[in-house]
């Protein structure tokens, strides 16, 4: 079972997350293993997982990026540990910003250089925004859900820059 079918949520990149909320709590209540300690070993063992179920699908539901990842991966385009190719533009811009945060001294370049960061990431962001707080499932294309995936690993690169920075 899948996390959206769990949830009982159309499959989205971006789910609501007052409903996921909502459902989460629906979801550990009907399946929190205290309720289930004078039942049968198996309906134990099913309650447990199921549990466990619900509470990876609430981690992924609560972060962007994990939500986006997860989906990617449901619909078989992207693997886990997957050797992604950015573009060689993409690289060189990193590059620069890498040396860039090598060579932050002061509490003031880190500060800049975050805010750089930050704004590539809204920027890389405005191409897929559309495709991601609009995903229909079945309607979606492949195509779209690839720029995504570029999406995806150009904000995971930029990410492991401004997590040197801390």
């Amino acid at each position: 079972m899948n996390y959206f079918d769990l949830y009982n949520l159309p499959p989205s990149l971006s789910p609501n997350q007052a409903v996921v909320r909502e459902r989460y709590y629906a979801l550990s209540r009907k399946y929190h293993p205290d309720f289930y300690s004078q039942g049968t070993e198996e309906e134990q063992a099913e309650a447990l997982e199921k549990s466990a179920l619900v509470n990876m699908a609430y981690k992924v539901f609560q972060h962007p990026d994990e939500t986006i990842k997860y989906l990617l991966q449901w619909k078989g385009l992207l693997a886990e540990e997957e050797k992604y190719q950015l573009s060689p533009d993409f690289l060189m811009e990193m590059m620069d910003l890498n040396e860039q945060a090598m060579d932050v001294s002061e509490q003031a370049d880190v500060d800049r250089l975050t805010e750089t960061i930050h704004n590539f990431q809204k920027k890389i962001y405005v191409p897929v925004e559309t495709i991601i707080t609009h995903y229909q499932d079945g309607i979606t294309t492949e195509k779209e859900l690839l720029q995504v995936k570029e999406y995806y690993y150009r904000k995971k690169y930029l990410d492991r820059i401004l997590a040197g920075l801390r």
